[in-house]
């Protein structure tokens, strides 16, 4: 189905072509999508999701026809019956990166349907998950913070060949190059200086005692500095500090040894 100027009736259908600005539900076969040159699939497992998503697109750009899946898998079945696609939006919503199956599916999407860019929607916008879309195919990344005129703009900017990240990525990978310490990296944007430091030491498996004699801090300090970083992470103990500094970071990963309690 596509939409055609009406009298306002309700949308019940996943597929949204604007030409109006009240619209009905009208069936509507290949030769009317023939008429578009560019089309957008969006996938999103949530239907009240894609649907929004997918007017808010069409309301503010009447030259992208705009198709919205629960799946790739549904796109697959359906697919015969449109032009070759544009460009796949793809929103993992709260999922993470660093989970297998979520880089997988965007390996997956980005090597099946090739020269098509996939562009993730996601809610966060950590350097760590940004970097992983890209190392997986996407030809952008947008955080869910945006406004819907910047995820506009980031489509279109993969459609004539580039790659949108945001601007809070740039910044973080910035401060990376600039600064020289080990501890600055991206754990700056999360930590304060010291307890970066820390944070190091710990994904090293460094004991707290050579951690405060290293750092020359009194090992009561450094206690409290790891409480504050389990706080922040929602860690229960060190070695899960470790495990999930690595999840966000893998770039480093810790030597062997690590220790596995909390002192």
């Amino acid at each position: 189905m596509i939409l055609k100027k009406s009298n306002g009736k309700q949308l019940a259908n996943d597929t949204f072509h604007l030409s109006g600005k009240h619209f009905e539900t009208v069936e509507a076969g290949p030769e009317a999508a023939s008429q578009r040159e560019r089309l957008l699939v969006i996938i999103d497992g949530r239907a009240l999701d894609r649907q929004c998503l997918a007017q808010s697109i069409v309301a503010h750009k009447a030259e992208l026809r705009v198709l919205a899946f629960g799946s790739i898998e549904e796109w697959r079945q359906r697919h015969s019956q449109w032009p070759q696609l544009s460009a796949i939006l793809l929103n993992i919503g709260g999922r993470r990166i660093s989970e297998p199956a979520v880089a997988e599916e965007i390996r997956r999407l980005s090597s099946d349907f090739e020269p098509a860019p996939v562009i993730v929607l996601a809610d966060t916008d950590e350097l760590s998950q940004i970097m992983k879309a890209l190392e997986c195919g996407a030809k952008g990344y947008i955080p869910s913070s945006v406004s819907i005129d910047v995820c506009i703009e980031a489509v279109y900017l993969a459609l004539a060949g580039g790659t949108f990240v945001p601007a809070s990525s740039v910044f973080a990978m910035r401060q990376l190059l600039e600064t020289g310490s080990t501890a600055a990296r991206p754990l700056a944007g999360m930590f304060t200086a010291r307890q970066a430091e820390v944070v190091e030491a710990l994904r090293r498996g460094k004991a707290n005692k050579i951690i405060a004699y290293e750092l020359n801090l009194r090992e009561s300090t450094v206690k409290v500095h790891i409480r504050n970083i389990m706080k922040k992470i929602k860690a229960t103990n060190r070695t899960e500090v470790a495990y999930k500094i690595n999840d966000l970071f893998p770039a480093d990963p810790p030597v062997d040894g690590m220790e596995q309690r909390y002192r």
